[in-house]
Formats: structure tokens, sequence, C-alpha cells
């Protein structure tokens, strides 16, 4: 589970931040991109450690120098192809050699990371297309290292297309819908452990290396969808047709994943030893540059965590990493594994110490040193420079609001920041870490992106967002008051407001609190976002957010103290807020709302039930309802299974609650989630009917956990403004 994006840093002082003239923002403003940001398409390091390539207008890929920040040369334009049905480029990607790009089109979403496509490779040199497939639609195409061959998924096997003479290998034949899967995760992988490839190329691209899901025993949801207004959907028009696939709730049995080779010399397949149990997770894979196979191995409670080296052509696996977490491994940094060149050394995230550090290991896993220290987390790892020996790094350390960038030696010396503005900072750095591009934002300034040298010279701007934040300037715009306060436990909590245009100290508003709350996430960040706040702020309404315990960058301790009791923490802290609100002199105490989508409306519910009238009205949009009812993976993470933890589920759910609502709630959802079931609102909606409780209630037919499609998002949006207005 991960927030969805919102309609909606350092910590600075309360103080009056509105531009009182101009237009009013409304809702039509977000729908028709007034305030939409202009970006840099995908920034792709080259190897020789000067140039840099990116998409510009969604029709060309131009190669740039960091050294002057000018164009050199365009690699491919859509006119070039000579394939009318490609229209644009959305991402691609380079063979080592940089003399091939491999990209899709005709992209059809599947879940939140899969979608098939059409894949062709464009070699630069002699401008000739090549597609990858003719007969089957593809899933993650990957060009082999040397850009000979492409492996791509289709249909649930895995196939090799040869570019030199097209022909084709399929690896497997054993793939079959909701039974196995061989190169690509199954549902609950793909998004709990955030990716869509399960495949990888050795170096020398002599070996392709895959796990194959087993999800036979894994129990089927199913939902129906209706023919509604989409062309796809109209063979559903008098008997709605059932989509069914695989989805293992808290407790239920996962799929069985084994690892596999195929050496393209021998054409032999191996299956790797990944050990005797099979009620296990094995999150990733990947070929070191050293050209060693490695395995991610993480037990069911997801609290020990292993790396194997495995041998290819035997199969055979030796451990040389270990770790044991009280609580649980936070997945987020497996693709943080980062090996030198020789295989030597690696580094790693870890919490051990209780914040997230980075950690320096010979390769057979024996400790070197702790690179990072600090009460502060290490958010991001962008790379290892072996000539300087220095890591490049984001981190919290000014602050859990604040995201700067860092440089350090190895042994833990010669720390200096790189970023130079407070707010949000992120680097993509050139191969060797000559230069970076640079993205900054504030809760004040559009993204500004920047070309520098590593010493932090500017070289070039290469966006500045000036025509967005001349737009501003037209409007009635207020920015985030960035707040902290202390709750009766003495918990010292992060927080923003957005005060109403024209806002008078001497009157009384209501307010709308929004909030995420999931553990890890964040809310509270000084990061540029103009949202649906900005349309309530033109009606007169405060809306103010709160990042409670369990919420990022504090901290093992603050992260994880909701530990086997989801709910039981975070809704302490979002009363607390309320509670707060109420105190402040310009707060009408007796008008609090709040608000919420998936974790986030799971948090509604429960402050709508459990707050004793402390909130007039909630908006809780796709939300949990029992954790009994979510994917085991994200579940047992934070509340072990409900076989051995049944009262850390029941007692934090709001149906269990549903007798106790008080104030008004509409209660939204869409038919089709996939990802959190319309199973959870609907028995919401029964225990809340046995209890006598009046509530609003809508679903989107045929939606996802976004809502998205035709004029869903501006439906949703205006119901939620009409029922803020009526009900709060």
């Amino acid at each position: 589970m991960r927030p969805i994006k919102l309609l909606i840093a350092l910590l600075l002082p309360i103080a009056a931040m509105c531009q009182q003239v101009g237009d009013k923002i409304t809702l039509d403003d977000f729908f028709k991109g007034t305030f939409s940001e202009n970006g840099i398409v995908q920034p792709t390091p080259m190897n020789d450690g000067q140039h840099y390539a990116v998409i510009e207008e969604g029709t060309k890929i131009v190669k740039y120098s960091y050294k002057t920040g000018k164009r050199v040369a365009t690699l491919a334009t859509v006119e070039q192809l000579g394939d009318s049905t490609i229209n644009y480029f959305i991402s691609f990607e380079f063979d080592r050699s940089e003399s091939k790009i491999i990209f899709f089109t005709n992209y059809q979403s599947i879940y939140r990371r899969s979608f098939t496509a059409d894949y062709y490779v464009w070699d630069i040199a002699a401008k000739k297309l090549t597609a990858v497939s003719n007969e089957r639609r593809q899933q993650v195409a990957t060009l082999s290292p040397d850009g000979t061959m492409v492996a791509y998924v289709s249909g649930n096997n895995l196939y090799i297309k040869r570019l030199t003479d097209e022909t084709e290998t399929q690896v497997t034949t054993d793939g079959l819908k909701n039974s196995i899967i061989n190169g690509i995760p199954d549902w609950v992988y793909e998004e709990e452990f955030e990716y869509n490839k399960a495949f990888c190329w050795s170096l020398d691209s002599r070996n392709l290396s895959w796990c194959r899901f087993d999800e036979s025993a894994v129990p089927t949801y199913s939902f129906q969808m209706f023919a509604g207004l989409e062309p796809e959907y109209t063979e559903n028009k008098l008997y709605p047709s059932d989509y069914t696939y695989k989805y293992p709730k808290a407790g239920e049995c996962n799929s069985v994943v084994t690892v596999w080779n195929y050496n393209l010399d021998n054409k032999q397949k191996t299956k790797i030893d990944v050990g005797p149990e099979t009620d296990q997770y094995i999150p990733r894979i990947m070929w070191s540059p050293a050209g060693k196979f490695v395995v991610y191995r993480l037990n069911r409670l997801q609290n020990h965590f292993e790396l194997l080296y495995a041998d290819a052509a035997t199969g055979a696996t030796e451990k040389f990493y270990d770790e044991t977490n009280n609580w649980y491994i936070d997945e987020t940094e497996f693709d943080r594994l980062t090996f030198n060149a020789d295989g030597s050394k690696f580094l790693m995230m870890s919490e051990r110490d209780g914040w997230n550090h980075i950690y320096l290991y010979k390769s057979d896993g024996t400790l070197l040193n702790q690179v990072t220290k600090g009460e502060w987390d290490v958010t991001d790892f962008y790379g290892f420079d072996e000539k300087t020996n220095t890591i490049f790094y984001q981190s919290a350390e000014r602050g859990a609001a604040v995201r700067d960038v860092y440089s350090v030696k190895t042994d833990g010396s010669a720390k200096k920041q790189l970023s130079q503005h407070a707010g949000t900072n992120t680097f993509v750095f050139s191969s060797g870490f000559k230069y970076y591009i640079s993205a900054f934002s504030n809760a004040a300034t559009p993204t500004v992106y920047t070309l520098h040298e590593r010493s932090g010279k500017l070289i070039r701007t290469l966006e500045g967002n000036q025509a967005l934040a001349s737009t501003l300037k037209k409007h009635q715009f207020c920015h985030k008051e960035f707040l902290s306060f202390t709750t009766p436990d003495g918990i010292s909590l992060n927080a923003w407001m957005v005060k109403p245009v024209g806002f008078n100290p001497e009157k009384k508003y209501p307010v709308l609190m929004v909030q995420y709350s999931g553990p890890n996430s964040q809310q509270v960040l000084d990061v540029f976002d103009v949202g649906w706040e900005q349309v309530l702020a033109a009606q007169d309404y405060i809306v103010f957010c709160c990042d409670g315990r369990g919420t990022g960058a504090r901290g093992e301790a603050f992260r994880k103290v909701t530990y086997l009791q989801l709910g039981k923490y975070e809704l302490a802290d979002q009363l607390n807020a309320a509670n707060y609100l109420k105190s402040l002199p310009y707060v009408d105490a007796n008008r609090v709302g709040i608000w919420g989508w998936s974790f986030g409306g799971f948090m509604v519910l429960n402050c709508m039930t459990q707050g004793n009238g402390t909130f007039k009205a909630g908006i809780a949009v796709a939300p949990v309802t029992n954790w009994r009812y979510y994917d085991n993976i994200y579940t047992e993470r934070f509340m072990r299974m409900p076989q051995e933890n049944a009262d850390g589920y029941d007692s934090n759910s709001p149906i269990t609650h549903a007798a106790d609502l008080q104030g008004n709630l509409l209660l939204i959802h869409g038919s089709a989630d996939d990802n959190v079931h319309w199973q959870n609102s609907a028995e919401m909606c029964e225990a809340l009917v046995q209890a006598d409780k009046q509530f609003e209630y809508f679903v989107y037919t045929n939606r996802n956990h976004s809502i998205y499609g035709g004029n869903t998002r501006w439906h949703l949006y205006s119901k939620m403004t009409r029922f803020v207005l009526e009900n709060l």
C-alpha cells in the first residue's frame, strides 16, 4: 500500500503567507492544469560521464553535454522511426554500448506498476527500427547488456529475441494465468515489494535469471466489471463479467517462489537453491558488476533478511549477509544494495542503530564500518565513487520535513552538504559523479531543475518553472505554514496549515484535516504542491495536516511504535491534532472535519467511530476497514498474521466500532479496486446499517484504487467539495 497522490519543510514560524490579490483558485484550475509544473523527462546519465540523454516534447530523445549544458545530438525522433503508430516516447533504456535504445508504445495498464505494451529497439547508427514481437504483447522488455538480444515476458512466459537474425527462443512454457508466472512478480509482490520485473541479465549477456511464481495455492478474489462508458467493457452490458485474480489476504497462502537461470551457451536451465523453506519471500535477484549472481531472501515475518551468492551453473548458494530486526526490515532498502566494480565490497542501508544509515561491508559480509551516523535518517542513496572513495546520499538531517544531499568518505570523514537551498532536494549524478542535475522545491517555490559541477558550481538552469511562478502571482494563493506542537503524552508532532485568503485572526474558521498516516509515509514535507487545500482556503476553510507516530524520517522507534496495532497510536495523534486546533483562538471548535484516502480512509473511519464526537464530518476514500481484508505482505509486515494477533486486527478495526459513529460521514470506493477491495466499504456499510447509523455512500463504476478515468476525478472532487461546504 502506497499513498495516493492527492489533489491537495524546515519548520517555519506561523505567519500570514497569502497572495491576496488576483483570481480565487477553483477546482476547475486543477483539471485544466493551471498549476502544472514543467519537468525534465528521464535524465539518463551516459557512460562517458560527460553527457546525458532526455526525452523532449515527448517526440525526441536528445543528448546533452554536462560541461556546457547544450544539446550535442538527437538520438531518435518519432519521425525517424518511420512507423506511423509510434507518436511519442514515454521512457527509454540504452544497452551497455549506448548504440541501441529500447522503448515502448501502446501502453495498457494492468496494476499499479505492471502493463503490457509494444516494445521497439532503435539502432542509433544504422537508424534501424526493430519490433520486439509482432505476434504478442510484451511486458518489461529489456536489452541484453551487449545489445544483441531482448528478454521479455508475455502470457506469463519468458522469451528471448535475438536482434541479429530476429529469431526467438521461448525460455519457459509453463506460464498460465492465475497459476504460474515467469519473470514478473505476482500481484502482491508487485504492490508491496514495489517492482514489476523479476528477471535479470548477467553482465556478459550469457545468462538470464528469473523468479518463477507458483500461485496455484493462493486464494482468488473476483469483482464484477460493468459496461460503463468504456468500449473495452461493452460485452458486459447485459451480464457483467468477473475479473478474477490471485490475491493473498493476511494469513493466507503466498506464491511459492523459485529462482532459475538459463545459460545461453548450453541452453541449460538450472534451479537455484533458495533453501527448504517455501513460505518465504524472494523480493529481488540481481547480478553484481563483478559477475556474481545475488539472491535476496526474507522470512514471512519480514524480520530476518539474507543475501545469497548463487552459482548459476550448479544452483548452489552461499549466504553472505544476515540481518535480524526486532520489528521488520524496511523493503525500501532492497534496491540500494551497491557493489564496487570488482565485487570486493558492498554498501547496504540498515536501521540497526535505530536510524536508517549506510554501512560498508567486505564481499563476504564482514562489516568494515558504519558510514553515516547520527539521530537522523538517510532517505536515499545515490551511489559510490570508487576513485575518491566517496558516497552520495539524501537525508533528513536538518529535520523530518527537509531533504538535503551530502557526500561523505566511506570511513565517515569529509562530509559535505551539496544541496544549497532549504526544502526538498533530489539529485541525479553523472556516471563518475563529476556533475549532477538538481531538482529543488519548497512549499513556496515550484521545482527548479539545475545542472551543476560536483563542486556545486551552477552550469545552467534547465527548467525554472517561471511561468508557473507568474501564474501563482495572479491567484489568491496561500502557502503552507509549517509548525510543530506537543501532545499531552509529550510527543512533538510536525504539521502544516493553509489558512484562508484574507485570514482574520479575530474570526473563527472551520478546519478540514487531511492525513495519510501509514507506516513510514510523510505528508508534512517542505515541497511544492498546489492542490485541493487551496480550493478550500478560497472557500474560507483552514486545511491542516499532521504526521503522527508511525510516519517517516524520525527514526525507527517513532516509525515502528505502531507495530502489531495499526490504527491505535495514529488515532490518538489525529485526535491530539484536532484538540490542538480547537485550542487556537481562530478555529471553530464545533466545525473540525477530517479526510483521507486508503490508509488515510481507514484513519478517518476510526476517527469518526472512536473520536467521541471530535469531528463534525469525515470523508473516507477507498479505506481499509479491517486489516484481515488486505494483502499479507503489507499487513503482516506490521501486524503479523491474524492467527497470532487477532485482537490487534479487530480492536483497531472501524467495523468493530461502527455503532459509535458520530458526525457526518461520506464513504467512497471504486467497484474495481484491485488493491483495497470494495469489500472493505461493503462490510463497513453493513455494520453501519445494522447499527442504524446514517451516512452517505458512493461507488465509482469500474474504477480502481486511484479512481481515475473519464470525468471521474472531477466528479469525485466536486462531490467532496460539496460535502465539505454542506456538512462542515
